[in-house]
């Protein structure tokens, strides 16, 4: 459970934007969005190796 302890005069708006931080970082909504579909381990796989060789290369072409 997430707790926003809100202080004496402070604007609502910061506190609920406090909150959403909190929330995000908590990675929920990250989860849920991939539970909503299965994918198969050899497509994660796939994918996580795209990812791994496009990040490569952005590394490559800044040194």
């Amino acid at each position: 459970m997430i707790i926003v302890p809100v202080k004496d005069g402070e604007n609502i708006e910061r506190a609920l934007k406090r909150f959403k931080r909190k929330f995000e970082k908590t990675g929920i909504v990250r989860e849920l969005r991939s539970r909503q579909s299965f994918s198969k381990p050899s497509v994660l796989k796939r994918d996580q190796k795209k990812k791994a060789i496009y990040k490569q290369r952005i590394q490559n072409n800044e040194d």
